[in-house]
């Protein structure tokens, strides 16, 4: 980064009233960049801190309303509430109480994403760990599937040390591990998941991102699956990190895109400032070129990456989220890159996408610059029926938020007016979530940090080497219901005071009590599963979608609920976040919930649906509604 680039980057966070001589100061300490005025001293911890310590985020805020009494809400799940174990959430806390509650010891999870190594150095070690939460065995309750990096760095040989790992669940946030004899055992260098039904059976299939051979698993049923890669005729060999299903054809099934990241060469080595030996950047390496694989509907792909155009361009890619841009019922494809310009693939409907990231201002930040882009969200933040999308960044980058401004008008990077800029500066983002923390019909944003270069860092960790000195805090930041943030603020919390090296975030709500709770996947240390406890503002539904055969699929369906005069706007889609999978639903909080609830099916058709109460799980049927 040149003085001119640590400029720019001052301006954009000038926007969010953070002084720029203070911002300078920091870019040049953390950057090595010549700054004129400022003398070379042992400053650098304290510029850090200056920045660091006004952010630290928390778990509450006492700017919401009063919390509903649990006995107002109904629970309509398979578990008997009355068998609720200890641990379910208690949402009588105040403000002050952790609204995040870390019951991973508890709840029987007991995975570490290792990666082999004892000093830094390889990229793809730095890169991992992808989550799945889904409903593997068909008994309405939600399961988790880790990933994990074999130990073929550096023997070359991987062992049953570095299978993945499969959690059922069999009772509230209890889980068994139950990986031995469910077939899904994958022993690669595996770095993303990706669920979904592609064989339209009713089961949600595996789709395993690896460095080197990907995988896919069919769910047999009663929590089993068996390798059909070589049927299915799927041959991707490289660096994925993130898989999605989508129909972007709109013949009834399941395509799949696979981000690919670098021709990765682990004879490469990379040094910092220092000689130290450090985790390269994806510019050591040639970048890799997306694959698009068309499911023929009879159990096989094929590879269309290059007739579709999505393999023109050549980046690093990581995230990837499916939304529809332009509102013509077709699926769009959002690619966030590492050090290159992100991708939007518009899809043209004959089975070609154009790239038109940089007319719709979402390929560069305001600056005209390229990011590091990791993970990727698409939602409606500020309720106006359009899908903003926000990426997660490397440190001295901030995170960007890109408002949607309206289908084929663009986007616009208001990060700075939207608070999100001062605070993430000085970390890595890599995981996002975006969900409804205390139902009060907006969404709220989690962000998963760990740093990819050394750095002097006030933070104290556990974390083991070689990666104690890339560990940050993670970040939640509550919206104020108009997509201004703020990040939050309670010394309490769990989530955010443990000082880790963090990839994936994924919300689900595993206790099936109505609200989201959260999966963090960390390197080097275990994966922690936190209870939302937080004090309810409102009310929940979550909506469930069933099609029908010749009928569409229900990924990118789009489903919309009214909260008073608000419209909130949640599409049903497992892709999201970073190198993940999220599970197959979709949920709401609402604090005047509305009976009506809209859906528009992948190509365009629409259907209202009217339901009783909210508090519940409703399944809405593709025919069933009313349509338009």
């Amino acid at each position: 980064m040149g003085f001119s680039d640590v400029i720019k980057s001052c301006d954009r966070l000038f926007l969010d009233f953070i002084p720029k001589s203070t911002c300078i100061l920091f870019s040049r300490l953390q950057n090595n960049v010549r700054v004129p005025r400022y003398p070379a001293s042992n400053l650098k911890v304290a510029a850090m801190a200056l920045i660091s310590l006004t952010f630290i985020p928390a778990c509450s805020s006492d700017n919401k309303q009063k919390p509903i009494s649990n006995s107002k809400l109904e629970l309509n799940t398979p578990f008997d509430k009355e068998s609720l174990p200890q641990n379910v959430a208690d949402h009588t806390k105040t403000a002050v109480d952790p609204w995040l509650v870390d019951v991973t010891q508890q709840s029987g999870i007991d995975f570490t994403y290792k990666i082999h190594i004892e000093t830094a150095g390889p990229l793809i070690a730095a890169v991992g760990s992808g989550i799945a939460i889904f409903d593997a065995d068909g008994d309405s309750d939600l399961d988790i599937y880790l990933a994990q990096a074999s130990d073929t760095l550096p023997k070359g040989t991987p062992s049953k040390a570095g299978m993945n790992r499969f959690f059922e669940q069999v009772a509230p946030m209890k889980f068994i591990d139950s990986t031995e004899g469910s077939g899904l055992a994958d022993e690669g260098f595996t770095m993303g998941v990706a669920s979904g039904d592609y064989n339209n059976d009713g089961l949600p299939d595996i789709y395993v991102c690896n460095n080197g051979q990907d995988h896919l698993y069919k769910n047999l049923g009663g929590g089993q699956f068996t390798n059909v890669t070589i049927e299915a005729g799927i041959d991707i060999q490289g660096t994925s990190v993130s898989a999605g299903w989508l129909d972007y054809d709109l013949d009834g099934d399941l395509d799949l895109y696979v981000t690919q990241y670098v021709e990765y060469d682990i004879t490469t080595q990379c040094t910092d400032a220092a000689g130290r030996k450090e985790f390269c950047g994806p510019k050591a390496f040639p970048p890799s070129k997306d694959v698009l694989l068309k499911n023929t509907g009879d159990g096989k792909f094929i590879d269309v990456s290059t007739e579709s155009g999505i393999n023109k361009i050549a980046a690093a890619s990581l995230g990837i989220v499916f939304l529809d841009q332009n509102a013509d019922g077709l699926m769009d494809i959002y690619v966030a890159n590492d050090a290159y310009a992100n991708n939007l693939y518009v899809n043209q409907g004959d089975g070609k996408f154009v790239d038109l990231a940089p007319i719709l201002g979402a390929a560069l930040n305001m600056n005209g610059q390229k990011e590091a882009g990791m993970g990727v969200i698409a939602a409606d933040f500020d309720n106006d029926s359009f899908l903003d999308l926000f990426v997660t960044h490397l440190v001295m980058e901030s995170n960007t938020f890109y408002k949607n401004l309206g289908p084929n008008i663009g986007f616009n990077d208001t990060t700075g007016q939207s608070g999100l800029a001062t605070s993430s500066m000085p970390f890595t983002g890599f995981g996002v979530s975006a969900m409804d923390l205390e139902l009060d019909g907006d969404l709220d944003l989690f962000i998963a940090n760990g740093k990819v270069t050394r750095g002097d860092s006030i933070f104290k960790c556990n974390t083991p080497p070689p990666l104690t000195e890339y560990s940050e805090p993670n970040h939640i930041y509550l919206n104020d219901g108009s997509g201004k943030f703020k990040i939050d603020n309670n010394p309490l919390c769990e989530f955010s005071k443990d000082v880790r090296t963090s990839r994936s975030i994924v919300h689900a709500d595993l206790d099936r009590d109505g609200d989201l709770d959260l999966i963090v996947s960390n390197v080097q240390e275990p994966t922690q599963i936190f209870r939302n406890d937080a004090p309810r503002s409102g009310q929940w539904l979550v909506v469930d979608l069933l099609g029908i055969k010749g009928g569409p699929v229900t990924e990118g369906a789009t489903v919309m609920a009214q909260d008073g005069e608000e419209l909130m706007t949640r599409t049903f889609t497992t892709c999201k976040g970073y190198a993940s999978a999220f599970p197959a639903e979709v949920h709401f909080g609402a604090v005047n919930p509305g009976n009506n609830i809209e859906v528009v099916w992948p190509g365009g058709i629409r259907e209202n649906f009217n339901i009783e109460k909210w508090n519940q799980r409703v399944q809405l049927t593709y025919g069933e509604g009313e349509t338009k």
